[in-house]
């Protein structure tokens, strides 16, 4: 990964959310996750963000690393975690693998994204870490 962004994560997620809602609105809800995905990320590359797709994340136990365990489907400036979901809700188990992509990324913030909400605010969840 590159070194991390200068700009706060806060402010990356407003142009991180602003794509999305681009996307959102311009293919609406239905399509399948890596649909949103692959636009989410011509979006981010069309504003100028550098991101990463599909990031390793390995946890550690007991000094043992496992790795390529996880992947985080887009990290942002290395500041940013971005789940896509496109599910008819948003369940607990969710949000708590978005809060562990952020544990295990080191990253400031997370955004956790539901594309099958009929408005896309009502399927977006930010996290702080």
């Amino acid at each position: 990964m590159k070194a991390r962004s200068p700009e706060p994560g806060w402010v990356l997620t407003d142009r991180i959310i602003a794509a999305a809602i681009k996307v959102h609105r311009t293919v609406g809800p239905g399509l399948l996750e890596s649909a949103y995905l692959d636009c989410l990320c011509w979006e981010l590359h069309s504003v100028g963000l550098a991101f990463e797709q599909e990031v390793p994340l390995s946890p550690i136990y007991e000094g043992m690393r496992l790795e390529n365990r996880y992947r985080a489907d887009i990290v942002v400036e290395r500041a940013v975690i971005v789940e896509v979901k496109a599910v008819d809700f948003v369940r607990p188990v969710h949000k708590a693998q978005t809060l562990t992509y952020l544990r295990l990324s080191g990253c400031a913030v997370g955004l956790l994204m539901n594309f099958n909400a009929v408005l896309l605010k009502d399927g977006l969840h930010r996290f702080i870490a």
